[in-house]
């Protein structure tokens, strides 16, 4: 059961990924997938709520572009969105902030940037790239080998957004304003 704090801090965190959105997005030419901000609020989420919250406040984000509110950069929403070739990086993003989140609480549990970089590669990056590369693959028809390597133009990227996430993180945390256990502790 979350507490009001925790659906308050889900929302909030899933409007940071809306938000995340209206930088705009950078297309690139040899791939339908923009280059966005917004994986940067998977790595927060996961990061600084944890597994349960972090996840949660990415499937509520995913629920309202579905809806067709246009939270995605470049202001696009709807199912439609989420069919196209770029589906596979933002459905797999609720699975990114849980595992990135998961990760937190077991490896990462002070506030050491170096683990919380870590974390958020493996969770915020391979892991919506495990569901965003076959997306691309089946959806847009893109021979695997071109998905693949096409996609490690978003590398340099999305490490410089782990390390923000990871100094943030670390901040938060030593800060102690928001402790990654609070769920779990029923705080």
């Amino acid at each position: 059961m979350l507490s009001t704090r925790d659906l308050v801090l889900c929302a909030l965190f899933a409007a940071l990924l809306g938000g995340l959105g209206m930088a705009p997005p950078i297309p690139l030419g040899f791939l339908p997938v923009p280059v966005t901000a917004q994986t940067l609020g998977v790595m927060l989420a996961g990061t600084i709520l944890g597994a349960k919250r972090g996840g949660i406040a990415a499937l509520l984000f995913v629920l309202l572009v579905a809806a067709g509110l246009p939270l995605l950069a470049g202001g696009r929403g709807g199912i439609g969105v989420l069919m196209g070739p770029t589906g596979g990086f933002v459905l797999s993003w609720p699975v990114g902030a849980f595992v990135t989140g998961w990760l937190a609480e077991r490896f990462a549990t002070t506030a050491n940037p170096i683990r919380l970089f870590a974390v958020s590669v493996l969770g915020g990056i391979l892991v919506v790239y495990a569901g965003g590369i076959p997306w691309l693959w089946l959806v847009a028809g893109l021979p695997i080998d071109k998905a693949v390597f096409g996609t490690l133009a978003f590398v340099p990227g999305d490490l410089i957004k782990a390390g923000i996430a990871a100094v943030a993180a670390s901040g938060v945390r030593r800060a102690g304003i928001l402790p990654i256990h609070a769920c779990e502790n029923g705080a």
